[in-house]
């Protein structure tokens, strides 16, 4: 019983109001169970549990990021092979579930969880057909970069056995990356090629690695020997002096005999497609490729909307935040147009850190404080909170030209490794004071850091809901998660709040132009010179981020329509409920299924609105 998608990791203006502060209790949206139900629940969530840990096992590095600590000396396996067998499994597995459990005998939480089970099985076979359309080697997820990544974030160096297992992880790069290389290389011979301009990143990067001792003559370390050496030195472990060494010359060993010609590999696979790939961006270049866009954007909204009804939304939404934007202008008192205010704060020093260690520094202490700050208001809008910590982190050097301006890194389950707020601090310009507070409440609290670790930690539902993902529902909160915090007051700064709303005309200008860019065949060059002309964000911010969409479609299409969503089931239930809406259990309903595709919480909703009419 194994399922490959289960453990894989979804308007108008609106009128500000106080968060509600009753302190009733929300109440149960589920019917009375019976002694049968209970006992047929209970079963499929055994059923469910087992699958689940069954799955795992077959996905060491999802382990590490579990904080699993079995199969620590391996890869995923990569190969095609492994993955039909995955997918033969999740046929018999989904058949069985369905043979064994009546969904209609089943209580309301366990027909959601049925549902979300059968809904991600059927959705990973008819996705297969796509399996060979990801592009292996990108700036933004490619093996190049995600499999150092791994071993910095999530190999831990607890015993003498984690640090064996790290050096036999190290010894299999080789190994691994000629796979993927393999695997690129037969997507190429279908047509299924990034654009040209993708191929400077992936060699950029893996020459990033290539850097530094052993790989080089010279004093600096390596990135992952360095890594390597500060976990056995950890100060709570007990090895020997003779054991740190041993380690350390079979790691070192280990850079130079696998390590190095893999990313030797890298580079020369990069440089032949290079000299092969077109420069045409969109997906529509692909073999069947308005079906692929289609399936993307069905799989990243998890709502019936076409490409062109993406566009024209997007499109709206650009025109409606310009017109908010123009007010906060009057207010700060800037005479000129849009466009002259724009500019204004690019060049404005006031809103840029300086670009010094001492400047990241700051910035990174001043992104943990505005999370701090927000730590106390969570009770006026949250019936609960997440357990897991929070840290704010500077994005490694060997990927931060490539990665993206903001991201976060869920914590491990056992609360062994936080959640992690990482900002990308490469060129300080692009990461302006005015947007930090958005920034911050997006990729922390009250966003991704609560949604993602509460998921965790909620009690009683089966691991699959915990672990799983829908891009719009954790992206549509996080870019809520940006509003929520102007109906709770902050926001106080004029421009910060135009911050927050240059946030949000980023993620309504996204609608543009990935639909632009994969659907009616906009150029990369079109896309970029779109963001210059309608967001205040630099060039090179606008640059990296078409660069984004490019090689991730339809993804940046989520944030706008999950938030929407959510705004508008809100505004819903708060005019069907009058004085009975509390926004705290509005949030509750939100975060205590777990994700769920967005057709699912709008119906979660209405049975809460119903339960409380």
């Amino acid at each position: 019983m194994r399922n490959l998608l289960l453990i894989s990791a979804a308007i108008a203006a609106l009128t500000a109001c106080s968060p509600s502060t009753t302190s009733e209790a929300p109440k149960s949206t589920a019917t009375p169970i019976s002694a049968a139900q209970d006992t047929i629940q209970a079963q499929m969530d055994v059923w469910l549990e087992d699958n689940f840990n069954e799955s795992v096992k077959h996905y060491p590095q999802f382990l590490a990021q579990l904080g699993i600590k079995e199969r620590m000396d391996e890869w995923n396996d990569p190969s095609r092979a492994f993955q039909l067998e995955r997918l033969e499994d999740t046929r018999t597995s989904l058949a069985e579930f369905k043979d064994r459990f009546d969904r209609d005998k089943l209580t309301d939480d366990g027909k959601l969880s049925y549902d979300l089970y059968v809904k991600n099985s059927e959705d990973e076979l008819r996705r297969d057909r796509w399996h060979d359309y990801w592009y292996d080697f990108n700036q933004m997820r490619g093996k190049q970069s995600t499999m150092p990544t791994f071993m910095i974030n999530f190999h831990r160096i607890d015993s003498l056995e984690d640090a064996n297992a790290y050096i036999a992880r190290l010894e299999k790069f080789d190994t691994q990356m000629s796979a993927f290389i393999a695997r690129s290389e037969a997507a190429a011979k279908k047509g299924i090629m990034p654009p040209k301009f993708v191929y400077e990143h992936v060699i950029r990067d893996s020459k990033n690695i290539l850097a530094g001792a052993p790989m080089e003559d010279t004093e600096e370390l390596n990135v992952l020997i360095k890594d390597f050496k500060s976990k056995i030195e950890n100060e709570k472990l007990s090895f020997s002096i003779e054991q740190k060494e041993d380690l350390y010359e079979r790691a070192l060993k280990a850079l130079l005999t696998s390590v190095k010609p893999a990313f030797e590999k890298v580079v020369a696979m990069a440089e032949d497609q290079q000299a092969r790939a077109s420069t045409d961006d969109g997906v529509w270049k692909l073999p069947d490729g308005g079906d692929y866009y289609t399936s993307r954007l069905e799989q990243m909204t998890t709502v019936d909307i076409s490409a062109d009804e993406i566009h024209e939304l997007g499109l709206e939404e650009v025109a409606r935040i310009h017109g908010e934007m123009r007010a906060i202008m009057k207010q700060v008192g800037y005479d000129g147009s849009l466009q002259d205010f724009f500019q204004f704060l690019k060049d404005e020093p006031r809103f840029t850190y300086p670009d010094s260690d001492d400047g990241r520094k700051a910035y990174l202490d001043d992104a943990t404080t505005l999370i701090d700050d927000m730590r106390p208001k969570l009770d006026e809008v949250f019936l609960r909170k997440p357990q897991a910590e929070l840290v704010v982190r500077r994005v490694e050097a060997f990927r931060e030209r490539s990665t993206g301006k903001a991201f976060y890194n869920r914590p491990a389950p056992d609360g062994s490794r936080p959640g992690v707020y990482y900002a990308n601090l490469f060129k300080i310009e692009d990461m302006p004071s005015y947007q930090m507070e958005a920034l911050a409440y997006h990729e922390g609290i009250p966003g991704h850091h609560m949604q993602i670790a509460i998921s965790q930690e909620l009690k009683g539902i089966p691991k699959f809901r915990k672990f799983g993902g829908y891009t719009a529902y954790s992206e549509g909160w996080g870019l809520y998660s940006e509003y929520l915090p102007k109906e709770m007051g902050f926001y106080e700064d004029p421009y910060s709040d135009f911050g927050r709303l240059s946030m949000e005309i980023w993620r309504a200008a996204r609608l543009v132009v990935d639909s632009g860019l994969h659907h009616k065949k906009w150029t990369r060059e079109q896309a970029i010179q779109y963001l210059l002309d309608n967001t205040p964000n630099p060039e090179n911010d606008c640059v990296k981020a078409i660069e984004r969409y490019i090689v991730m479609p339809g993804q940046a299409t989520a944030y706008k329509i999950g938030m929407l969503k959510i705004l508008e089931m809100r505004e819903k239930s708060r005019e069907a409920l009058g004085d009975k809406f509390d926004i705290r259990e509005f949030h509750d309903v939100f975060l205590a299924s777990g994700p769920v595709p967005l057709k699912i919480f709008e119906q979660r909703v209405n049975d809460w609105v119903a339960s409380k009419s």
